[in-house]
């Protein structure tokens, strides 16, 4: 059975189950979906707890086995929970996993916390076991188009709540702007919005008071708005960026990663490869995943080869050469670098000769 992470309360008042998979990569919400669980596993009398870490191919399993097999010294009930930090248990641990969920006790409850998994590690017979005994919960991240609404609704559950109509979106879109993506930046602001005022209306002012020097930017997610095409917010994130002091070889490193990645994906299409199989063994996942199939038709292969040059060109930069055609400063350098990626996935690709050209003038600009 398998949830996302919004429907875990719903699921929770309704009974709970023997094993709870927490799978992802978003901190907040991860830890929110867990701590969720052992509230409702302490409410329900499971009383004691045991944490087990798995780390490295040579991890013990036979204490995780012992552990649930073993009764309880200071509680009817117990609560184990076991950390799977690489995502990977190995042999051994899809092995003992599937062991463990064919001997599970009702005095037991088990929660298995993992990172993202890729479509492979979901369909493996360790994960398919653990879904089966009991509930896997998704645990996704929040799009960007989505974040103003999830604010809304942290923003109810504390009693709290922004303007009706066209001031409350710009509220809501300037907050979503400064915490760009990082839930758990969101959340500490919410809880200092809950702290700082009472329940009711917050204006634009108290909430931008509250916010206003809290921007926390990602390379990550400069990669997503560059790959969607959205010029404005990647020009925002990359100053935000430079103003919050990262390296500008990580920023460089994303982008001309992302330009290699492309070029692997269509060489590999032009050899007969279809998209999934070309995309999976780029190792492009998730949200990447879909923003690439979106791309790849729109770029001509000579449009990746100049975009590669570019990515060169703008390495040297970043490490202290010049190039007569491009700005001295790396950071403008950078911001050229990513306005090319842009431009080219935002449309169709030209006739050869017209995109030499624009990317020609791209560079001598």
């Amino acid at each position: 059975m398998q949830l996302r992470s919004d429907q875990i309360d719903a699921h929770l008042a309704r009974g709970l189950k023997a094993v709870y998979t927490v799978h992802g990569d978003e901190p907040l919400l991860a830890q929110e979906a867990g701590d969720a669980v052992r509230a409702a596993a302490r409410a329900a009398g499971y009383g004691e707890r045991k944490v087990f870490t798995v780390s490295g191919a040579h991890f013990d399993w036979s204490g995780v086995l012992g552990a649930a097999q073993a009764m309880s010294l200071f509680a009817e009930r117990q609560l184990i929970e076991i950390r799977i930090p690489g995502g990977k248990p190995g042999k051994d641990g899809s092995e003992a996993l599937q062991r463990y969920c064919e001997s599970l006790s009702d005095d037991v409850l088990t929660i298995v916390h993992l990172p993202k998994l890729d479509r492979q590690q979901q369909q493996s017979a360790w994960f398919t076991a653990l879904d089966g005994a009991g509930v896997s919960i998704r645990v996704d991240p929040v799009e960007r188009r989505a974040l103003p609404q999830w604010i809304a609704q942290r923003l109810a559950k504390q009693g709290q709540r922004v303007a009706e109509g066209e001031a409350g979106v710009q509220t809501l879109g300037f907050f979503a702007d400064r915490v760009e993506g990082n839930l758990l930046a969101a959340h500490q602001e919410l809880q200092k919005l809950a702290l700082l005022y009472p329940a009711g209306e917050l204006s634009f002012e108290q909430v931008e008071a509250a916010v206003l020097n809290v921007a926390r930017y990602d390379v990550f997610k400069l990669s997503e708005a560059v790959l969607a095409g959205q010029t404005a917010r990647a020009l925002r994130m990359l100053d935000g960026l430079r103003a919050e002091g990262e390296a500008t070889v990580l920023v460089h490193w994303t982008l001309a990663e992302d330009i290699r990645a492309l070029k692997r994906v269509k060489d590999a299409m032009a050899h007969g490869k279809p998209l999934p199989m070309a995309l999976r063994e780029s190792r492009v996942w998730g949200n990447k995943e879909r923003l690439f199939e979106r791309v790849i038709p729109l770029l001509a292969e000579h449009q990746l080869a100049h975009l590669v040059e570019a990515a060169s060109v703008c390495d040297g930069i970043v490490k202290g050469l010049k190039h007569p055609h491009w700005p001295l400063e790396p950071w403008d350098a950078l911001k050229r670098l990513a306005m090319m990626l842009v431009q080219a996935v935002a449309a169709p690709p030209a006739p050869r000769g017209r995109a030499a050209v624009r990317v020609r003038l791209a560079l001598e600009a």
